[in-house]
């Protein structure tokens, strides 16, 4: 469960940005979240408490900017919906659930994915970040 010390006003999932609007610059950025995605949804298709996202903004604070990984997986959340539309976020005084594992493509130029993605993720008490180098 999700524990922080949190404002009084929350902004919803839908008065938040959803991505940090930074264009890949790979293709495994895509193919690689695309991949595990898919054989999730094969794997565990008569479950319904989970969700994958790929390329969604993370909030686990409302006055931080959220940390957008190629991939995160949520264990013990709905899997498909969100308010009956599809979730435009992951927000975690929502949600109530950390990820349980996020995913970082490195990138041909080098971003945050070993200083600030990773540091925000064991902030937020992600156990498992993965990097493909």
């Amino acid at each position: 469960m999700f524990q922080s010390e949190l404002p009084r006003y929350l902004p919803t999932a839908d008065e938040l940005p959803c991505s940090d609007d930074t264009p890949v610059d790979n293709e495994l950025q895509e193919l690689i979240p695309g991949l595990l995605k898919s054989i999730l949804q094969i794997l565990w298709a008569e479950r319904m408490d989970w969700f994958f996202g790929i390329d969604m903004g993370v909030y686990y604070h409302p006055e931080q900017p959220a940390i957008v990984p190629d991939g995160f997986l949520s264990l013990g959340v709905e899997r498909l919906f969100y308010d009956e539309e599809l979730r435009p976020s992951y927000v975690l005084w929502e949600e109530q659930v950390v990820p349980s594992f996020v995913l970082e493509v490195v990138s041909i130029t080098p971003g945050r994915e070993y200083t600030s993605k990773l540091d925000e993720s064991a902030r937020m008490g992600v156990p498992i970040f993965a990097s493909n180098k």
